[in-house]
């Protein structure tokens, strides 16, 4: 069993230091965060573990085999090239790192090291997510034609990232997992509010080989929480409403077939409508899932969908559709 220790106990600390303690092959062995009342709810919680607001007495700790990080992002890169330095392997709450640089520095240090790197793109470990993959890779949808998510609400702002840097790292790491390659470019248009200087809505369109195409609507300022997938291929189509308490995923017998004639611009169209059906997807928490994971990785190595190189390609993504959105939508190369 693996000895944990977590750093930031704020929004999704007390997530991690749960799911550590509970999934049976790790354990939270101190918590560190800046503010005392926080580690003081640390305390009547977990009265034996424990507490301390120096990040660096947690990562120095001998009974503290590997650390997780829930801090702001602005802080990842710094704390983690700490874990790593010491010859400790690192769990980072997303987004990875501000920078490519950082993350490309990130990883080589990990390997260099023979060091593990796991960021925490919940959704990857989801009962939906790995029933449309199994779907996909099964062929049920056929040939891929687009991946078009969004994922909109009223807040929460937050005060060092943007909005496409706090939501699209969920979506982009589904997409990327889902379709299996790298996207050649990225358009980003988007506008910030409040004199903020940050955009708070913002429109993603990542194109892929074969002319499938990927969008991400990402909002802050929606009267109404929206969490949906549209994922459309050859055969059939798929609907994921992650906010369904049942049937999560709608799976439909719906498309068009395309025939061409003599001649050379004579197409015959088809609409094809036919059956839905929603299958079975397992409750399990994901957290809890990648909790464990985290602990097997660490010990026994092996691969995992999101490791410091899948989390590089989230960050790369990112800062194209950064610079995307400062040149007010240009094509940028991925």
């Amino acid at each position: 069993m693996i000895q944990v220790g977590v750093i930031g106990y704020g929004y999704w600390g007390p997530n991690l230091v749960r799911n550590f303690n509970s999934n049976g092959s790790s354990q939270v062995t101190m918590v560190c965060d800046r503010l005392p009342q926080s580690l003081e709810k640390v305390k009547k919680a977990y009265p034996r573990t424990k507490v301390t607001t120096d990040h660096n007495e947690l990562i120095l700790d001998p009974d503290v085999d590997t650390v997780a990080i829930a801090t702001p992002v602005f802080t990842h890169y710094e704390l983690a090239r700490k874990v790593l330095e010491t010859g400790k392997s690192v769990f980072v709450e997303k987004p990875f790192t501000s920078t490519v640089a950082e993350a490309e520095e990130l990883v080589e240090l990990a390997e260099k090291k023979n060091l593990k790197i796991m960021v925490d793109h919940t959704f990857l470990y989801t009962g939906a997510v790995k029933k449309i993959k199994e779907l996909m890779d099964g062929g049920v949808l056929g040939d891929l034609y687009y991946f078009d998510s969004t994922r909109v609400n009223l807040g929460l702002f937050q005060h060092d990232v943007n909005v496409v840097w706090d939501l699209a790292p969920h979506d982009i790491a589904i997409m990327n997992y889902l379709i299996g390659k790298r996207p050649t470019g990225v358009v980003a248009t988007g506008s910030g509010h409040f004199n903020r200087g940050m955009e708070d809505i913002a429109y993603l369109t990542f194109f892929y080989p074969d002319n499938v195409i990927g969008h991400i609507n990402v909002n802050w300022l929606s009267p109404v929480k929206v969490r949906s997938t549209l994922i459309g291929g050859m055969k059939k189509m798929l609907v994921w409403n992650d906010l369904e308490s049942d049937e999560k995923i709608r799976v439909y017998d719906k498309g068009v077939d395309v025939k061409t004639t003599e001649g050379k611009y004579n197409l015959l169209i088809n609409y094809r409508s036919g059956d839905m059906w929603a299958p079975k997807i397992e409750n399990t928490e994901a957290l809890q899932l990648i909790a464990k994971h985290f602990a097997d990785y660490v010990e026994h190595g092996g691969t995992i969908v999101n490791d410091g190189t899948a989390a590089l390609n989230v960050i790369r993504m990112l800062e194209a559709a950064s610079r995307s959105l400062r040149q007010k939508g240009e094509f940028v190369c991925l």
